[in-house]
């Protein structure tokens, strides 16, 4: 089995080219209040750029961020589902489209948005397909730059994929809304994957049951680190 390696940004890095971005999908399915867990919530780390909702004639009713009962949260769900990758499941919250917003100064190789939303300029992504890393999808970003001859920076669409491990949680965690689908589920301070739900078909994929947490495999890190790109940090996580 591949080694798997937690990403995270790396901040001396960043802090060298000094670019800031300020940006979010404008499009995304409402938060949801779910009569059946009680709980009012949104999910961060579920985003789908290179889906497009424009052609959708209900395209507006995705634009304002809001709760709403599940059975509303449900029909917009369904709207979208036949756009979306089959497997999706489209909890609360996901966005959609490109990532909309400005930005300015420098960007290395590699750059994040809120310490969550990946980016690269494409001939990095071209680079690392031709070292081998499997399953890389990206849609061009809308940002507004200030400056003159701005880089074309790509978003990498980083789906979920494998969960955490229930011997990192606590034994009281409780079990999965079986209505909106909520993991009530803090990360732990030493996460340990769940080898059996680890995806064997690409090498960059968000933890199902914790999605702000980016995973890579063996391949991609090693291809990272050939290239010498820099805007990355990995910490190897156990599997069982």
């Amino acid at each position: 089995m591949s080694r798997c390696f937690w990403m995270n940004e790396d901040r001396v890095a960043a802090a060298r080219y000094g670019g800031d971005i300020n940006a979010w999908h404008k499009l995304s399915l409402p938060g949801v209040m779910c009569g059946a867990c009680g709980v009012t919530w949104g999910s961060a780390g579920h985003e789908y750029p290179c889906v497009d909702l424009a052609a959708l004639p209900e395209r507006k009713e995705f634009e304002k961020p809001r709760p709403e009962p599940f059975s509303e949260f449900a029909r917009l769900r369904e709207l979208v589902r036949p756009l979306a990758p089959s497997n999706a499941e489209l909890p609360p919250g996901t966005g959609f489209g490109p990532l909309v917003g400005r930005a300015s100064g420098e960007f290395g190789p590699i750059a994040w948005v809120w310490g969550q939303k990946l980016l690269m300029h494409r001939e990095v992504l071209e680079r690392l397909q031709a070292e081998g890393a499997r399953g890389l999808v990206a849609c061009p970003t809308a940002l507004k730059f200030r400056q003159k001859n701005p880089p074309e920076l790509l978003e990498l669409q980083v789906e979920p994929g494998g969960l955490l491990h229930p011997d990192c949680l606590p034994p009281d965690t409780p079990p999965r809304c079986t209505t909106c689908g909520r993991y009530d589920i803090t990360r732990p301070d030493e996460p340990i994957l769940d080898a059996a739900s680890l995806p064997t078909d690409r090498d960059l994929f968000r933890v199902a049951n914790l999605p702000t947490m980016v995973i890579c495999t063996e391949r991609f890190r090693d291809a990272v680190l050939r290239l010498e790109l820099d805007g990355i940090t990995f910490r190897e996580l156990p599997t069982r």
